[in-house]
């Protein structure tokens, strides 16, 4: 899934074409998802204004792996409905997000494997490390933003954050993509879960963030340096 304008990282440049030690932040994370899956199936998702560019990049530098290119949709819900046209059944998926180029390729051959042995869904998630608050929000007569404590409590073992690649059977997820897409829909697991898919969970990795702002791209960009 690469088919995000990416506003929020203030560059004129979609952040998945952004420049990552040396490479595209896409193209890092396609290629960490083949050298765990060799014979990986790659569907790429991208901005219908893009996939031209992204042709020609790809000649131009020698990055061959076979890709099917679809143009996104309105939504991410709409994107992966897009993507899944092509995914014949009886496959394994995994839909991961492009702009989170430091996944391992350990992370990715362990979710692989462990749907092998028989899991229909299965969702990487990190435990919360921050305190977490709930507030009423309204606006005061100058019409700004006024934050109030809710006095709602919330254990903080109990939450998680849900991480990508999100694997499911093709059969499953392209039935469950059939229905008429909701707001409530955040990620894959959440459509699954209305078409009453069982949901398996395991350990994802803290540095599997998404690039959504020039800090995270700056962090990105340390933590390959200090790799090398």
């Amino acid at each position: 899934m690469a088919a995000g304008s990416g506003l929020r990282m203030g560059s004129r440049t979609p952040k998945q074409f952004l420049d990552l030690g040396g490479i595209p932040v896409l193209r890092r994370t396609i290629e960490t998802f083949v050298f765990a899956v060799p014979d990986l199936k790659v569907i790429t998702v991208l901005p219908k204004e893009h996939l031209a560019f992204w042709k020609e990049y790809c000649l131009a530098n020698d990055f061959n792996h076979p890709q099917t290119l679809v143009p996104g949709g309105i939504t991410r819900f709409h994107s992966v409905r897009n993507a899944l046209e092509k995914v014949p059944k009886g496959a394994i998926v995994a839909i991961h997000d492009g702009v989170r180029p430091l996944i391992s390729k350990a992370m990715v051959a362990r979710m692989f494997s462990t749907m092998e042995n028989g899991t229909r869904a299965l969702i990487p998630v990190v435990p919360s490390v921050d305190t977490l608050k709930v507030l009423d929000k309204s606006l005061d007569p100058k019409g700004e933003i006024v934050l109030k404590d809710s006095g709602e409590e919330i254990d903080r073992s109990r939450i998680y954050g849900a991480q990508t690649p999100q694997m499911f059977r093709s059969d499953d997820i392209k039935e469950a993509y059939s229905q008429a897409y909701d707001t409530s829909f955040t990620d894959d697991a959440s459509v699954a879960r209305r078409a009453n898919i069982p949901l398996s969970f395991c350990e994802g990795e803290r540095y599997n963030f998404k690039l959504t702002s020039p800090e995270d791209l700056a962090l990105a960009r340390l933590i390959i340096s200090s790799s090398r």
